[in-house]
């Protein structure tokens, strides 16, 4: 009995992952090669970048739906780190692809593990939204040339997409066709079920029509057969230029795959480790890197399906890459695929993206936010395809906006005949402290019969030692005054080094440890009468 039950225990358990994985394959082949073209590798390069990653990812995965793989985001930010390097296609290009994934997954396996998954907090949803906008506009502009057809004379995203625009005499009306029945079966198939494959469907019918009317456009061409190698014949002189657009893909990349990852945690009431998920997607972007791939991340898309067909554990994303590998020997039968199909399929993929509403959105909700937003979006438009400038700049000027909105040092303000008292609130580092020594001196003015001088510092939630030495120094201007001054309520966080920066603090107490609790270990909250009489007995407050 006991084989039976092992044996129907695996089955219950695999065969969920197994069909889940299977369901994702059936797009994930046309969109790997799809998303190969947007980064400019050869479209059987993103096979390898379909099949390598995700087995790997599967051994240190957090979430049990994230599907790995080629993403559009990642492709669009590949091509504008390396294009402008060697030319898209080129065996130069290829291997600066391969280094490049290198770059990101080692950068991701740092951050997750020092636990610093929180960096990507950087990353402020203004500039997520200016960018992703952006970036969106860039990748359907990249494809209008493959969507009808044409091959453009210019080189660049924008310029490419309005000469193609401004020669319609060169438009092949088949390409179009193509274009047009592969987002037919996309959207229609959604329609009848989200299950449907109808990218796969229009996969197939491209390939027999192409090969009977004898398509003459762009397409797939010849692919290899052969299983990838791993190899570290890289173009290692080039690191020091790739360490800054690796860390902007690993940190924007992430962005969406934290978002996957949190979303199904939130809806099936999991537990999530975004640092464990950096490593696994660090590892997917080392293993890409090894076989001649490019960066990789999570899809949102795929992952949707990978849950909805009941993927039960991560494995199922292990499955989807095993899959991948072993249709490789017949992918060759792709060859005649137009590149519309694959344009299509991109654009079919990263259709929402082009929504403005969460941009105009910001304009409701916050001014400073919106600015962020929109210069973000404007940047990623006119620095392509040197758009991972563009997020650099986005989060260089969050920061500066923060910066400037914490300057001033927020002071509540009380008197009670002689007695004056500040309590400053929030947080107090070395560029509000000098606000806070003038709102004490500002205070003194406007109070001249006050003696006696209290800091409450019950409401800060952080100094550091730049405030500190700046408060030192303010109480000891006003002791020089005649004032009596102590300090009162200092919270915990801060005792140590407001007591190691004044040691004789005035008020001993301020630097003595709280009272252990009693033996229950529950402090008992004041009581109602107490508190209602702290009420009565505090004057009425201003804020400085």
């Amino acid at each position: 009995m006991r084989p039976v039950a092992r044996h129907y225990a695996w089955q219950s358990e695999i065969w969920p992952d197994v069909l889940a994985g299977a369901t994702v394959l059936l797009i994930l082949i046309p969109q790997s090669m799809a998303y190969a073209e947007l980064a400019g590798i050869p479209p059987h390069r993103g096979l390898y970048a379909a099949a390598i990653p995700p087995i790997f990812a599967a051994f240190f995965a957090s979430s049990p739906w994230l599907q790995t793989g080629p993403v559009a985001l990642t492709s669009l930010l590949t091509f504008g780190a390396l294009s402008h390097r060697a030319p898209p296609g080129s065996d130069e290009y290829i291997s600066l692809a391969a280094l490049l994934a290198l770059v990101v997954g080692a950068s991701r396996v740092a951050i997750g593990l020092l636990r610093a998954g929180s960096v990507t907090y950087l990353m402020s949803h203004a500039v997520l939204r200016g960018f992703t906008l952006g970036a969106a506009i860039l990748i359907c502009s990249s494809q209008v040339p493959s969507l009808v057809g044409v091959v453009p004379e210019v080189s660049g995203v924008l310029p490419g997409a309005l000469w193609t625009a401004g020669h319609p005499d060169q438009w092949n009306e088949t390409a179009i066709g193509f274009a047009v029945m592969t987002a037919g079966f996309v959207f229609g198939g959604r329609r009848i079920h989200r299950l449907f494959p109808g990218l796969l469907i229009a996969v197939g019918l491209a390939v027999v029509f192409s090969q009977r009317l004898s398509y003459s456009g762009p397409t797939v061409g010849d692919i290899p057969s052969d299983f990838p190698a791993f190899s570290l014949q890289l173009p290692w002189s080039a690191l020091p230029e790739l360490i800054l657009p690796g860390l902007v893909i690993a940190l924007v990349g992430f962005a969406d795959t934290a978002s996957i990852s949190q979303t199904f945690a939130e809806r099936e009431r999991r537990r999530w480790d975004p640092d464990r998920e950096f490593v696994s997607q660090g590892v997917a972007n080392l293993s890409s890197g090894l076989v001649g791939g490019f960066p990789v991340g999570g899809s949102f898309a795929r992952s949707a399906l990978n849950h909805l067909a009941g993927a039960r554990s991560r494995w199922a994303g292990g499955f989807t890459g095993l899959g991948v590998l072993a249709v490789l020997p017949v992918t060759y039968l792709l060859a005649p695929l137009p590149k519309a199909v694959l344009g299509a399929a991109i654009v079919a993929a990263i259709w929402r993206l082009l929504a403005p509403g969460p941009l105009f959105e910001l304009w409701r909700l916050s001014f400073p936010q919106a600015a962020i937003g929109t210069v973000t979006f404007l940047l990623t438009l006119a620095l392509a395809p040197r758009i991972e400038l563009a997020v650099v700049a986005g989060i260089g000027l969050s920061v500066a906006v923060h910066l400037w909105r914490e300057r001033e040092q927020s002071v509540e303000s009380w008197s009670e005949g002689e007695r004056l008292t500040l309590r400053p609130m929030g947080v107090m580092w070395f560029g509000s402290a000098p606000g806070f020594r003038r709102a004490i001196a500002d205070e003194l003015d406007l109070h001249p019969e006050a003696r006696e001088l209290v800091i409450d510092l019950s409401g800060l939630g952080r100094l550091d030692l730049s405030g500190a030495l700046v408060l030192k120094a303010a109480l000891a201007a006003a002791r020089s005054r005649g004032i009596t001054m102590r300090v009162e309520r200092v919270p915990p966080q801060i005792r140590r080094i407001m007591c190691a920066v004044y040691p004789d603090l005035p008020g001993a107490e301020a630097c003595q440890d709280p009272a252990p609790p009693d033996r229950s270990g529950v402090t008992s909250p004041p009581t109602e009468s107490t508190e209602s009489t702290e009420r009565k007995e505090k004057p009425p407050c201003r804020s400085v």
